[in-house]
């Protein structure tokens, strides 16, 4: 196990920990803002700019590709020259293309923006990096408990403004409008609040940041577009078989390497392989929750006898803010869970209770109470299982390896999204009845659509409970802080 510790004296009393600790957290709920914050307008951006369904797509493929591309490096590069000028940098990139998705008419434009956006999803990975670096010893699994469930907050969010700001018909560029006041706040946040501290020096491996990026990318495009193209297509086949080549490349590649990106050991080392792996499940059924519920309270119930003809300002503040409201409160619950019972049993816990949520929304879906319930118990087990995969992974790396392994988390993470976004938006496509209405017909998910989308939701978080309790393995029975603090103890006294 390594040093769980931070890897320099805490008592410069010239940076704030609770400052560093908010700006942290706040610059995570941005990159999930950012992340969902499209997807419940795609339609409407869709009819407002003249553009078809598959073309609109690209908005939310391009940041994600992007995010896959370069989340990676930048994890890397901050351990290397300093955490805050990489910050900085990918703040500057994510407002550029901010203002630019914010001014724009054309779809083009658009898409370019979204991918300039992408450069915020790296900000996860560095904020991990900043609380090691940067809190006392006794603060920082809740500092990281607290950040990570930023996640599952801003998504929830974004679903919540979106429908605020767009209802109406309204332009949809007022959510963009929302993202550049946030990064400019952010970006301000993080120049005033973060020291400046050298990189632990080293050598950035470039070629293999391109190697892996293309391989993600060639593995998250056909996930992405796979409904539309046909997953039988020439296109997304090769793209699949592509991704396998050039993934195994990359792992020849680093495993010559004198100083590769990511480490095998680092990747093959049980308690890190399981934590990836759960958080794309847990990925997968936020995806689940968001996408299968946003559509099926949206539902026409005159006509598909089932959903509750909810506009999509009702859906955020009616079903969508409880959840999120809830889940912004359960970082600092899971922070202090983490501490006291380790964050391998939080994490077990947590997906547990998403496995509830899941199977209440499939099998209790008549009522808005019920739906209510269901998202809030699936809103708070996604914040508390994002909370406690940091401390996992900070128990089990050594500090320098703290940036490569909270990004390959972050893409573990987007995968899964990826894969439940285009599984759930598949089934929906699928599984459909044609009713008449007035001057022709209309084709509509039916109920088993749904249903069978929030099993899968269910057996994703069934996966991660699988994981955290066989996966992990038992970690000693010692609270992470006193863990932290032991070591720490020891090195000084060495």
């Amino acid at each position: 196990m390594s040093s769980f510790a931070p890897s320099h004296p805490t008592h410069d009393r010239r940076v704030s920990p609770a400052l560093v600790l908010t700006t942290m957290a706040v610059a995570v709920f941005l990159l999930s803002m950012i992340q969902t914050l499209v997807v419940p307008v795609l339609p409407q951006i869709g009819l407002q700019l003249g553009v078809s369904a598959t073309t609109v797509g690209w908005v939310t493929t391009a940041t994600m590709l992007t995010a896959s591309a370069v989340t990676p490096l930048l994890g890397r590069l901050g351990d290397v020259y300093g955490h805050k000028p990489v910050i900085v940098a990918a703040l500057v990139v994510t407002l550029v293309g901010s203002v630019i998705a914010a001014t724009t008419h054309d779809i083009s434009l658009l898409i370019l923006g979204r991918v300039l956006q992408g450069a915020s999803f790296g900000l996860f990975p560095l904020a991990i990096s900043v609380l090691r670096h940067e809190m006392p010893v006794e603060r920082l699994t809740g500092s990281m408990a607290v950040t990570a469930s930023a996640l599952g907050v801003g998504s929830g969010v974004a679903l919540v403004a979106t429908g605020l700001l767009t209802r109406g018909d309204a332009d949809y560029r007022r959510i963009f409008w929302l993202t550049v006041v946030m990064t400019v706040l952010v970006l301000a946040l993080a120049i005033a609040s973060l020291p400046h501290r050298a990189g632990q020096g080293g050598r950035v491996d470039y070629l293999g940041a391109g190697v892996l990026g293309l391989g993600l990318v060639a593995l998250l495009l056909p996930i992405s577009q796979g409904h539309e193209w046909g997953w039988g297509s020439v296109r997304v086949i090769g793209l699949f078989v592509t991704a396998v080549i050039v993934l195994i490349a990359f792992l020849a590649l680093q495993a010559r390497s004198a100083a590769p990106l990511v480490a095998i050991k680092l990747l093959s080392h049980r308690p890190v392989l399981a934590t990836n792996l759960a958080s794309m499940f847990v990925g997968f059924a936020m995806f689940s929750v968001f996408l299968g519920a946003t559509y099926f309270v949206q539902s026409p119930e005159q006509i598909d006898g089932f959903g509750f003809t909810a506009s999509v300002l009702r859906t955020s503040v009616v079903f969508m803010l409880p959840g999120a409201v809830v889940a912004m409160l359960m970082g600092p619950i899971a922070g202090h869970l983490v501490g006291r019972i380790g964050p391998r049993l939080v994490l077990l816990g947590a997906s547990l209770l998403g496995l509830v949520g899941m199977v209440l929304l499939a099998a209790v879906h008549e009522t808005t109470a019920e739906v209510i319930v269901a998202l809030v118990i699936a809103n708070a087990a996604i914040a508390t299982a994002y909370a406690a995969m940091p401390a996992l992974l900070v128990m089990n790396v050594a500090p320098h390896e703290t940036g490569i392994a909270n990004s390959i988390n972050s893409i573990m993470r987007t995968v899964g999204g990826a894969i439940g976004s285009a599984v759930v938006i598949t089934i929906l496509a699928g599984e459909v009845a044609v009713h008449a209405i007035p001057g022709g017909s209309i084709a509509l998910p039916t109920e088993g659509a749904y249903v069978t989308a929030f099993v899968l939701g269910a057996v994703s978080f069934a996966f991660a409970a699988l994981l955290a309790a066989f996966g992990i393995g038992r970690q000693p029975h010692v609270s992470a802080d006193e863990l932290a603090a032991e070591e720490l103890e020891a090195l000084i006294s060495a």
